[in-house]
């Protein structure tokens, strides 16, 4: 980019990026909370995104951060393998699959994925994150500490069947709800306001007067630091460099290690991709990005993150779409972005650290509700059993194991039902007087042999058997071979054999 066009479009980048930074600042955090793991591995996440990233992706307007598709990932990763700094050993290698997925060209591949299975891929990440964030928005998350806090704060709690509860994280949550619906409605959308607020960054922005009201006028009911944001301050270098973490590389030699770092390269470049691919579509000025370009990018923000104690990092439509929206001309925005993220870190925390953990809990909650919303199941199924088959499998298969065992499962489906049409019906026998009529109506796959090899079976000595392939646009070698095996095998019985 030129300084001329530089300094044309950096006003309106600056402003996008502020808009973007206010959207990611909350879901950095809700992501972080959500994943298990200190508050300033999203805000790093989202720090590499848009300081790293961005330099090096060749889209003008993706921003990229920690996503909310990959928390189950760091949640059941960090369970495998052992703890953080063996996830981040998998992150760092993840990181090198991604980069080596660019170098190899594979970013053609995922167009290959059926959209039944990202579909479900998606709706099953967001059942997951309603199931797993609603008892942290009913502060049952830390319910435990609350029992034995004290009467400090006891007013603020209840018992319940389900464990012990907080009165004013239930509130947050369930106010916090309705703004972010409210905020989607038609009605709230034609107010100026809506436009220039993001729905998160409101829900935070209560979320933290709440708690300064309730500290100032009614500390009885306050929420203790349990079940708020905990970002320890980084006033100096030295703690500073104690936030951050290092990956533990002698972990290398486990195959779990590689098997979640698979898993984090494969399910972050889907991500990014479809994430590219859909904030293409919606640029105004169609341009487009090297999908190779893309991951290569993400795999160097990804070794980054391993190595400094960050989230996994993707492309984020969220984020993209906001930088959209607002106006941005260039990938300045998503720059400026990760500046004030940075900044954020040694400016804000004081202020951060007022959130509840019950505000972000509903920002997640929401985010899965998108992902998984009725209408698109009732849409998936209006396309038919080809496209519902997999669906469902790639949920099933996400829910009771892992993302990339869904995933399997549900292309292994879609391929499985691709072939059906050759496997229930791909060839006719037909019978004039002492003349056999094989006739391949489509294209032919190795999996007829056994039916095909029964019907040969029948056919009786002396008999002519005429194989027409005119309307098959394909005949697998082996089927080939076996028909052959058959003309020689029945040439004592006075069987000849055609081809048409």
């Amino acid at each position: 980019m030129t300084n001329a066009k530089l300094a044309a479009t950096l006003p309106r980048d600056c402003f996008s990026g502020t808009v973007v930074f206010l959207v990611a600042l909350p879901l950095c955090l809700g992501i972080a909370q959500a994943s298990g793991v200190e508050p300033f591995a999203g805000l790093l996440a989202g720090i590499i995104g848009g300081l790293v990233i961005s330099l090096l992706s060749g889209s003008q307007l993706s921003v990229s951060g920690p996503a909310a598709g990959l928390i189950m990932i760091v949640v059941d990763g960090i369970a495998n393998v052992g703890g953080f700094p063996a996830f981040l050993s998998a992150l760092l290698v993840g990181g090198a699959m991604q980069f080596c997925f660019g170098v190899l060209k594979a970013g053609r591949f995922a167009a290959y994925v059926p959209s039944p299975v990202i579909k479900g891929m998606l709706a099953a990440i967001g059942l997951l994150l309603i199931v797993k964030q609603t008892p942290v928005a009913l502060g049952l998350a830390t319910g435990g500490a609350a029992s034995g806090a004290g009467a400090s704060y006891a007013a603020g709690f209840l018992e319940t069947p389900f464990g012990t509860t907080s009165v004013v994280a239930c509130a947050l949550a369930a106010i916090s709800l309705a703004i972010l619906f409210g905020w989607e409605s038609r009605f709230v959308r034609r107010l100026p306001l809506v436009g220039l607020v993001p729905a998160p960054l409101l829900v935070v922005a209560f979320g933290v007067a709440v708690t300064l009201g309730i500290d100032a006028f009614a500390p009885a009911l306050a929420l203790p630091a349990s079940y708020r944001v905990n970002l320890a301050p980084l006033d100096s270098m030295a703690a500073l460099t104690s936030a951050l973490a290092a990956p533990d590389l002698t972990r290398l030699a486990s195959l779990d290690v590689w098997r979640l770092a698979a898993t984090i390269a494969i399910v972050a470049s889907l991500e990014t991709l479809l994430c590219l691919e859909a904030i293409e579509q919606m640029d105004p000025q169609k341009r487009a990005a090297s999908p190779d370009r893309e991951l290569k990018a993400q795999g160097v923000g990804n070794m980054l993150a391993g190595l400094l104690g960050g989230l996994p990092i993707t492309s984020v439509i969220v984020r993209s779409s906001a930088n959209l929206h607002a106006g941005a001309r260039s990938r300045m925005s998503a720059f400026v972005h990760g500046l004030l993220l940075l900044a954020s870190v040694f400016v804000l925390s004081e202020i951060l650290n007022k959130i509840p953990l019950a505000s972000l809990a509903a920002i997640l909650i929401a985010t899965g509700y998108k992902l998984a919303k009725p209408a698109l199941f009732v849409d998936v199924a209006k396309r038919g059993v080809n496209a519902l088959v997999p669906f469902l499998a790639t949920i099933g298969g996400v829910l009771a194991t892992d993302l990339l065992i869904g995933i399997g499962l549900g292309i292994a489906c879609s391929i499985v039902l691709a072939l059906h049409p050759n496997l229930r019906n791909p060839f006719s026998i037909a019978r004039h007087g002492n003349e056999f009529l094989l006739l391949f109506r489509k294209d032919v796959s190795c999996f007829i042999r056994v039916k095909l090899k029964q019907h040969l079976a029948q056919i009786p000595d002396r008999a002519t058997l005429i194989v027409d392939t005119s309307r098959a646009d394909f005949v697998d070698p082996d089927v080939r071979h076996m028909i052959s095996e058959f003309a020689a095998q029945s040439a004592h019985r006075g069987i000849s054999v055609s081809w048409r």
